[in-house]
């Protein structure tokens, strides 16, 4: 844009955008896998993110994910300025399972004009990618099950502390939208976005800084806990409005329990309850597997779940299949990513 900064985007709102701007409602499948995805690729951040990046790196050889992650997802998902718009369907909003049918749903026609800006912008070419582009049906069934399969290995094992993180975020949020409606909240996204009325200013990774008229539109704004340093949009104005950027914190969780249910279980016992109640319907075997422990110790810590009424477990075949009880979910967090969680890969 002339006269403006190449690195800021400026979101301008109208009266009737302040009055339809709003929250997002739930923690987003896909924006999450995007920005975990970012944070992947990067090599910044403390040691407890090194530290992530090494467990999702090990998770995801155990899942044998890494060749289509590498050649899949992170082409699909480059650092730079552009990331296809279909890859984050505001139909996430709605949940898990809707945001992985919108994904498997988006037109032909959207997925090729997405693939060949993301041609200009990054330049990457693989087969996985080219299929896409040509607008392939299976390359997007394929797509969607890479992207479940991805979510369930890397997202679903942070997913309860991801989402009191963001639950908490999200009540200051109303709290600024009630107490001062919409220009307070916006006044509130400091530092890396600053509130000029009209105008919100927000810093935007070098080299795509533009200007947004909301018209009447309104915004939709959502945290994200994997998100990286810059807030990001779409780029299709046609689109709804979203403004996703990344909240504060400390520090990425080191492993699938918090810190509490660590304490009271001790740290195997409580990543063994985690993994039931954010993946239900799992066997001992994937238990053992996800964990990184024999299927006897993992089968005795069930044990132990199951006496004390935290877990439930049916036997089907020859498998045994894990389930928390309402006790264990509130131990643990709400069950969210439910597409990641129960889809089969």
């Amino acid at each position: 844009m002339v006269g403006h900064a190449k690195n800021v985007l400026r979101i301008v709102f109208t009266a009737d955008d302040l009055a339809l701007t709003r929250i997002a409602t739930r923690t987003d499948l896909l924006w999450e896998m995007v920005g975990s995805l970012h944070r992947l690729q990067a090599r910044d951040g403390d040691q407890t993110l090194a530290s992530w990046r090494r467990q999702a790196r090990v998770r995801l050889k155990q899942y044998g994910l890494l060749p289509s992650v590498r050649h899949l997802l992170l082409p699909l998902v480059p650092r730079g300025p552009y990331f296809p718009d279909f890859l984050t369907p505001i139909q996430a909003q709605a949940g898990d399972d809707l945001a992985i049918e919108a994904l498997l749903d988006t037109p032909t026609r959207r997925v090729r004009h997405d693939m060949e800006l993301l041609r200009r912008s990054a330049g990457v070419a693989s087969a996985d990618l080219e299929e896409l582009a040509r607008g392939d049906q299976r390359a997007l069934q394929r797509l969607g099950r890479v992207v479940t399969a991805y979510c369930r290995a890397v997202l679903a094992p942070h997913w309860a502390a991801a989402d009191r993180a963001l639950a908490a975020e999200r009540a200051i949020m109303h709290r600024h939208l009630v107490s001062g409606g919409a220009e307070q909240l916006l006044a509130g996204l400091a530092p890396a976005m600053r509130w000029r009325p009209p105008v919100l200013e927000v810093d935007y990774p070098a080299g795509a800084g533009r200007e947004v008229h909301l018209r009447g539109r309104g915004l939709t704004l959502i945290p994200t806990y994997f998100g990286r340093a810059n807030p990001v949009t779409l780029v299709d104005p046609a689109l709804p409005p979203v403004l996703v950027f990344p909240i504060p914190r400390r520090a990425m969780p080191d492993d699938v329990a918090s810190r509490d249910l660590v304490a009271l279980l001790g740290r195997t016992r409580a990543e063994i309850l985690s993994r039931i109640a954010h993946a239900p319907g799992c066997t001992t075997s994937e238990l053992a597997r996800d964990v990184g422990v024999s299927v006897s110790t993992a089968s005795e810590h069930a044990h132990v779940l199951r006496r004390a009424g935290l877990i439930a477990s049916v036997r089907q075949a020859n498998l045994m299949l894990h389930h928390a009880t309402g006790l264990g979910t509130a131990l643990t967090g709400p069950p969210h990513a439910e597409a990641a969680a129960r889809t089969s890969y």
